[in-house]
């Protein structure tokens, strides 16, 4: 069918939304909170399908292979654009060329996590403890490369300390582990915010350029000296590259409006992330941005996949 009719018919069928991290994650609870207004918007049902494994890799490579018909879509972390091209040797795919980007959804922050029985209680206290124990303390990830990962190693480096890093397959199992003691700290994408509310866990610190509205009196790693600190991560929607160009624009203004409404925007705080609309063109500009930044952080620490 030519592009054309595609554009004109579209949408006539369920569209599939791939999340490529596993069920309970940050990624995955934006992609269902979004679909339940976008699927009111478009009159088909949007399916949401998790696809974990390789750090994204697995979903993101499945998205990129699938016809670019307007029916399947990727959310994302930006991790998969901005910073496994750095860490993976070879990509089943291109993520700049075999992508396009739609729209963003959240800004999603990082809480630096302890467990409780950790004997620190401020931010000024957990990193001289980690100076006074080098190579004592361990952290979970989602894994290698993730958006919690580098915001440890930024920490590491800009602080001088060292500790193990755990990689999990995903954030969910890392915080399961958190909150059972087996690791001491985490930089957490939100899921783990209603554990701290509950006194089941430790907030120091927040890895953003601001405080987050959610817990304006946890100051950021900035304001606790280490300056310039930010490892914020941008998550949104792509779609297979050649999409027709008035599917994404249809997509980005549905996408866009359901970002705007309470429930999606309650979901997304709850994460202690920011929605974050933007049209593809702003998108794609954060995100090259991003790459720069992350990419000089991995060569710098050298990370290595998983």
């Amino acid at each position: 069918m030519p592009v054309a009719a595609v554009a004109d018919t579209w949408p006539s069928k369920p569209i599939k939304v791939i999340v490529n991290f596993p069920a309970g994650g940050a990624a995955d609870q934006i992609a269902r909170a979004v679909s339940q207004p976008l699927q009111t918007a478009l009159g088909q049902p949007v399916v949401v399908e998790n696809r974990g494994g390789a750090g994204g890799n697995i979903g993101g490579d499945a998205a990129a292979k699938s016809p670019a018909d307007g029916y399947t879509l990727l959310l994302s972390s930006g991790g998969m654009v901005s910073v496994n091209p750095h860490l993976y040797p070879k990509m089943p795919f291109d993520p700049v060329k075999d992508l396009t980007p739609v729209a963003a959804a959240a800004r999603v922050l990082v809480f630096l996590e302890v467990k409780p029985t950790l004997p620190v209680n401020t931010i000024q206290d957990f990193l001289a403890h980690l100076k006074a124990n080098p190579g004592k303390l361990t952290f979970g990830s989602p894994g290698n490369g993730s958006s919690p990962h580098l915001a440890a190693e930024m920490m590491k480096a800009q602080a001088n300390v060292f500790a193990v890093h755990v990689p999990y397959r995903g954030a969910a199992p890392a915080m399961q582990d958190l909150l059972g003691g087996q690791v001491d700290f985490m930089f957490d994408p939100g899921i783990g915010l209603q554990h701290v509310k509950a006194g089941k866990l430790k907030l120091l610190a927040v890895g953003s350029a601001k405080r987050s509205p959610l817990f304006p009196d946890v100051p950021t790693l900035d304001e606790a000296g280490l300056k310039g600190f930010d490892a914020d991560t941008l998550f949104g929607f792509y779609a297979p590259a050649g999409t027709p160009a008035d599917v994404v624009t249809r997509l980005n203004r549905e996408i866009n409006k359901a970002l705007a409404t309470p429930a999606v925007q309650e979901r997304i705080n709850a994460l202690g992330g920011v929605p974050a609309p933007m049209s593809p063109a702003e998108f794609n500009s954060r995100a090259t941005a991003d790459s720069a930044r992350f990419g000089a952080l991995i060569k710098a620490r050298n990370i290595q996949s998983d």
